[in-house]
């Protein structure tokens, strides 16, 4: 199988190339997040699996980029960057704000006739779950107490003044693209969608992540897991296993 695409140095990181891989995952990260929190999934499924992780501009090595406080915009240049990784059959795994990012992205491939074979939506209430959010708009020290409580971030980087406020303005940005994001009216995805939530998700409840059903035209599977809305970070066996068994159904033959 040839070498994927030429990576553009911006937008698509592989930690663990596996050009010979007959699957790729696509990894979007969360409000104020970056490629490299998935660096573990694509040591875990290499060689099997291709992990390509997104990065929004605005953070690390982008950091100096304007921000995309909108999800449709970002989704839009995503799946552009994308066109040129889908040599191979794409699953999608997005977490919080990165699962409203996958779902548009799934969106615009379908209708070029494309998409995803799956769209692994984690610790998301559904795109027309709305709840009445701002934390865009409170100062620094509120998001930063906003972030502290989600438990997402590690406590040295939160006791590191400079670094905080170099990440603020990425945070700020994504939270306001998360809270002003509504999806269109009866939108729906024709993969199949598999929502994975913590059963202590005080930004996610299992109703919530339920409703992810009413937006696939395909088959639905609701997974809940002990923990809070980084619930993955203390599961990650049991998300790996799961992706797992993904592509091991992938690959096996098809009845006919």
């Amino acid at each position: 199988m040839s070498v994927s695409p030429a990576d553009d140095g911006l937008w698509c990181r592989r930690f663990d190339p596996a050009p010979d891989a007959a699957h790729r995952l696509i990894c979007f990260p969360h409000a104020g997040g970056s490629a490299s929190y998935y660096l573990p999934v694509a040591t875990a499924l290499s060689p099997r699996v291709d992990v390509v992780a997104v990065q929004y501009p605005g953070r690390q090595d982008r950091r100096n980029e304007p921000l995309i406080d909108d999800i449709g915009t970002l989704a839009d240049q995503v799946h552009e960057v994308l066109r040129g990784w889908d040599d191979r059959p794409l699953t999608f795994f997005g977490h919080s704000m990165g699962a409203l990012v996958a779902f548009e992205v799934a969106r615009r491939f379908e209708r070029e006739g494309s998409g995803p074979v799956r769209l692994f939506a984690s610790g998301r209430r559904a795109p027309s779950r709305y709840r009445d959010e701002n934390v865009h708009r409170r100062d620094d020290d509120g998001i930063i107490a906003e972030i502290k409580s989600m438990s997402g971030t590690d406590d040295r980087l939160l006791g590191d003044e400079e670094l905080i406020r170099m990440i603020l303005p990425a945070l700020r940005g994504d939270y306001r693209a998360v809270e002003t994001y509504r999806s269109a009216p009866g939108a729906t995805v024709d993969c199949p969608v598999t929502a994975l939530v913590g059963d202590n998700d005080p930004k996610t409840s299992i109703d919530e992540a339920r409703d992810w059903e009413k937006h696939t035209t395909a088959d639905f599977d609701l997974r809940i897991l002990p923990g809070g809305h980084f619930y993955l970070n203390s599961r990650a066996a049991d998300v790996l296993k799961l992706l797992e068994e993904h592509f091991t159904a992938q690959s096996a033959p098809q009845a006919t």
